[in-house]
């Protein structure tokens, strides 16, 4: 059985999307705007192919100005941003060519993530970096990988960069399905000043602006949000959101930029309800079974970045230390545990993480070839005190499970370099070395414990260009994710007292990939196919049984990738985008066990398509998103449904400065679920059946979170 969020974590043993150009001309280069350390650029329209020592990147990250290691990275710029209707900031990540973003609880919390043949539940094997702070939480105390993207502030991103795969020298933990890299803009052209209203009490409001101060800028940005929802339990969310950015160019292409972000959130929950009790006329579809479900979030960051170009490529860097708190009070089996006073439990956990990145990048020649190389150091370090589990009876905590103190700490060492042997072809090389240490103290000191674990990960890729503006990519390489440490030195299980095998901290993953991009049809067009495997050594997945995030069988995904991309560089279609893309998986156990084979919860099929315009006063953004089927048991004998929403943004320039806009999200009021799950639960009042033993063993059930109805929201723009 699956089910969606780990009761007993602590327990673990138990789009507009414009892709990278192939390679930038050392003209283009320059024409393009400088930006913060830390920041993205945008790539070109057109594909050239240009020596690869050309490439020097002007922002920190350079993602968009590198030439291409594999046919699936892509480069979202903050224009074709500005017209995608979002229902909630997480959704910037479904720019990614096959991303799926959902929610399966309330809106304060981080939203479920599928990709590539994964439910990657909150965040795990998706790499996610905000202004070069990592976001997956490692040892979370909901989900290994935790990604909450509440924070961000969509009208200050300046782009999104993405690549899948594992074959990446700079990507490390969390990272085998993909890594997505999103920055803020270090200046606006103008302020912001922004107002929107909707349905289900929907209020947010932004002001941002930059101003020159000395010799450096300030930006700065706020963000208020409240809403209810379309839910009988009213959501009651109050976000409350702030960033400021200082950069100061030093001369000579440096600069060192400062950012400080701060965020707070609190909401009411309705998770996943069984199907039993809507069919039953018991609930409605968007009613709730534990009116005290909900949660508390903040985080509060410092980062600094310095870029400075050195002889012969450039020196880059980027220190960060975050503050956050999470509380979350859950009940996914109602009363099954405990009839009496049911089973909602609380996850609470106050963290520090601290990390430094650098790199050193060299352009120049491998004997008589151009060759770029890259050196690169990556150290993390989380402290959480404490990390609790705890039941609970409407927010009211009466029996601790487990309270942990832990610390974890990663260094890692890239190498990577990129040789154009022939005007055709080139190879990219790359070797990376993770090393971790970790330390659990333990309210049962047998369940505490210190160690240690290591990985190195080689990658090598070849690029051929048989024909002008066209690319044929070759990609292999090994990467990795982290398990929870506890899961490490746990020998006793918390909540039953059974003995407990320990697992692995670090899990392998191996990718290979064939791919190929073109922009050579029609003029504006560009195309992109590929062919991918992914095998990954220990399964992360849900235990119905335990309610516990396991590493579990290992595993096999393979699938096809389709994207396209045109916007018309002339003419009178010139402000017009359209894209569209499909991916097909299959995701199965290796070792065939008599359960069955399927992943519970894997993606199998995903599609979208886009359309973004602007014509004098008016602007259009329309998306559309089909999200299929997933087996929810390994012998697939129990399916969920599929969805398909339509979503529209209409903007009107009624003064110079002044623009309304109006989003209309799921268009077409389609009835479909954000989520779909199958596992045992009880309600109260119910008869349960019980197993060999006189247990009770629940009622197996489809259970399910409604995606919200046609839901209407206007707003006025004022930039001064």
């Amino acid at each position: 059985m699956s089910r969606p969020c780990p009761r007993r974590a602590a327990s673990v043993p138990s789009r507009p999307c414009r892709p990278l150009s192939l390679a930038l001309t050392a003209c283009a280069l320059a024409a393009q705007g400088t930006a913060l350390a830390g920041g993205l650029q945008q790539p070109t329209a057109d594909l050239p192919a240009v020596t690869v020592q050309a490439s020097i990147p002007d922002g920190a990250d350079g993602a968009a100005a590198a030439p291409a290691t594999a046919a699936n990275q892509g480069y979202v710029t903050r224009e074709q941003l500005e017209n995608r209707p979002l229902l909630r900031p997480g959704e910037l990540l479904e720019t990614v060519p096959g991303l799926i973003v959902t929610q399966h609880s309330g809106d304060g919390k981080a939203n479920q993530y599928f990709l590539r043949g994964f439910n990657l539940d909150h965040g795990t094997d998706l790499s996610t970096t905000v202004a070069g702070m990592p976001i997956n939480m490692r040892s979370h105390a909901h989900g290994q990988g935790y990604t909450d993207l509440n924070f961000v502030i969509p009208e200050l991103v300046n782009g999104i960069a993405y690549k899948k795969g594992t074959y990446f020298a700079e990507e490390g933990d969390f990272s085998a399905a993909g890594a997505v890299r999103m920055d803020y803009v270090s200046s606006l052209p103008n302020g912001i000043a922004q107002l929107e209203l909707g349905q289900h009490d929907y209020r947010r409001a932004v002001l941002a602006s930059s101003h020159q101060v000395g010799p450096g800028t300030v930006l700065y940005g706020l963000e208020w949000m409240g809403e209810n929802g379309p839910w009988v339990l009213p959501e009651g969310v109050r976000k409350l959101n702030g960033v400021l950015r200082y950069t100061l160019p030093l001369g000579g292409g440096e600069r060192v930029g400062m950012t400080v972000m701060g965020y707070r959130n609190s909401w009411d929950s309705t998770d996943q309800v069984p199907q039993r009790a809507i069919n039953a006329g018991g609930i409605s579809r968007f009613g709730y079974i534990d009116p005290t479900d909900g949660g508390y979030a903040s985080r509060y960051s410092l980062s600094a970045d310095w870029l400075r170009r050195v002889q012969s490529g450039v020196f880059q860097a980027n220190a960060y230390f975050i503050k956050s708190r999470l509380q979350l009070f859950s009940n996914f089996t109602y009363a099954l545990n405990n009839p009496e006073r049911g089973d909602q439990f609380q996850q609470f956990e106050s963290r520090v993480t601290a990390g430094v990145n650098a790199s050193r990048r060299w352009f120049g020649k491998l004997g008589q070839h151009d060759s770029e190389a890259e050196i690169g150091a990556q150290v993390r370090f989380d402290r959480l005190d404490p990390i609790t589990l705890a039941n609970s009876e409407a927010r009211q905590i009466y029996e601790t499970v487990r309270t942990d103190k832990v610390n974890e700490t990663s260094a890692a060492l890239y190498l990577r370099n990129t040789t154009e042997w022939l005007p055709w072809l080139r190879t990219v090389t790359g070797l990376r070395a993770d090393q971790f240490w970790y330390g659990v103290s333990s309210d049962n000191p047998a369940n505490s414990g210190n160690g240690t674990d290591h990985i190195v990960s080689p990658k090598f890729s070849v690029v051929m260009s048989p024909a002008d503006k066209t690319e044929v990519f070759v990609n292999w390489g090994r990467g990795y994710h982290s398990n929870d440490v506890r899961g490490a030195t746990t020998t006793v299980d918390p909540s039953t007292g059974a003995p407990s095998h320990k697992v692995s901290v670090l899990v392998p993953a191996t990718g290979y990939e064939i791919g190929v991009r073109t922009a050579r049809l029609v003029p504006g067009l560009q195309l992109s196919a590929s062919l991918w495997q992914l095998d990954i050594g220990s399964e992360l997945v849900f235990s119905g049984d335990s309610g516990t995030t396991e590493p579990s069988r290992p595993s096999r995904r393979t699938g096809i990738e389709l994207a396209g991309y045109y916007a018309p560089p002339d003419g009178p279609l010139a402000d017009l985008i359209l894209d569209a893309d499909a991916a097909f998986s299959r995701a199965r156990f290796r070792d065939h066990e008599k359960i069955g084979d399927y992943i519970p919860g894997s993606i199998q099929t995903t599609a979208s398509m886009g359309a973004s315009l602007n014509r004098g006063r008016w602007s259009v953004g329309a998306r559309a998103r089909y999200f299929g089927p997933r087996p929810l048991l390994e012998d697939n004998s129990v399916r969920s449904a599929s969805s398909f929403l339509v979503n529209l943004k209409v903007g009107y320039r009624v003064l110079k400065d002044v623009r309304v806009f109006v989003e209309v999200l799921n268009v077409l009021g389609k009835r479909v679920n954000d989520i779909d799950y199958y596992y045992a639960s009880l309600l109260k009042g119910e008869t349960s059946p019980v197993d060999g033993n006189g247990v009770a063993t629940g009622i197996n059930d489809h259970h399910i979170h409604p995606g919200e109805p046609r839901t209407f929201r206007m707003g006025v723009l004022w930039n001064f």
